[in-house]
């Protein structure tokens, strides 16, 4: 049993709220899973200045100013390392994908908990309301956040093991329940050259869906495959900073639920994830049919 919250922001005006809106939302969940946790946010100015390629980065050894040192003569230009909990989050005046490969060249084997322009990707074992005042999480803004409450199943409480997993380029993803056919899709998919840093099932999940959308697919299209690909129970929401989407599995055993106003679109494990959000009274709410996806667009 796990966690599962997301926060899609259509009202400029509620961006400044974001990060206490989905603080709000992820502690509701705290008794779905309290080994670790996870938020995947988009658009907070502080963490990830806009124009600037951003990695979150976790088990890294080093102090903020090492480490800066360390990727910045690595990538050739200035590098800004900010520590929040067990992530390091990085960003330079580079692309995403260049800013991450000078953090591998400068840390081989590091473990990248995302990337890309505006996400910040932060992780951490241990309760969610005593996580995200580590992070200062209610103090953060933008547009959209996912978030994830873990109790463990298939892999090890570690940072790494938590949710979300992060693994393309602005994309991310959370799931409620257990993948049966994961180690079979893993092998398929290490053998077209997929890298894996878990052993987690929602990883294979967040591998393939990255996959499929690097070959062209759009979200909804990847989400379908993965349905027929994919065997188990699960709730499964994938974002990337402009669309936020949901699938359940054909038996929809898992719980969700999923309310929407002129001013946001939210989706929650549980209905009281939702319950303090502005507005909710008037919004129109509903549990998502089996096999259907979601999705909205920014």
């Amino acid at each position: 049993m796990c966690g599962i919250v997301g926060l899609h922001l259509r009202t400029p005006e509620l961006y400044p709220r974001l990060g206490e809106l989905l603080t709000g939302m992820l502690c509701e969940m705290s008794n779905r899973g309290s080994d670790s946790a996870g938020v995947a946010l988009y658009g907070d100015p502080t963490w990830t200045p806009p124009g600037r390629g951003c990695v979150s980065l976790l088990e890294v050894d080093g102090d903020d100013e090492s480490i800066s040192a360390a990727v910045g003569s690595a990538l050739g230009a200035k590098v800004s390392a900010t520590t929040l909990g067990a992530t390091r989050l990085l960003t330079a005046d580079a692309d995403s994908e260049t800013l991450l490969a000078a953090a591998r060249a400068a840390y081989p084997g590091v473990l990248v908990a995302g990337f890309g322009a505006d996400l910040a990707v932060l992780k951490g074992v241990g309760d969610p309301a005593t996580l995200t005042r580590s992070w200062g999480l209610a103090t953060a803004q933008g547009w959209q956040g996912v978030g994830h409450t873990r109790m463990a199943t298939e892999s090890a409480v570690t940072p790494s093991g938590a949710h979300p997993y992060a693994v393309g380029p602005e994309q991310c993803l959370v799931h409620n329940g257990s993948f049966a056919n994961h180690a079979t899709i893993r092998r398929e998919l290490q053998a077209a050259g997929v890298r894996f840093d878990s052993e987690n099932d929602t990883e294979v999940g967040a591998r393939f869906v990255a996959s499929r959308l690097a070959e062209g697919r759009d979200v909804e299209t990847a989400l379908k495959e993965l349905c027929a690909t994919f065997d188990g129970f699960y709730t499964l929401l994938v974002s990337n900073r402009d669309s936020f989407a949901v699938v359940r599995d054909a038996i929809a055993c898992k719980p969700a639920v999923i309310a929407e106003t002129d001013d946001w679109v939210a989706m929650g494990s549980e209905y009281r994830a939702l319950s303090g959000l502005p507005g909710v009274e008037k919004a129109a709410i509903w549990e998502p049919e089996p096999e259907v996806v979601y999705a909205w667009t920014r």
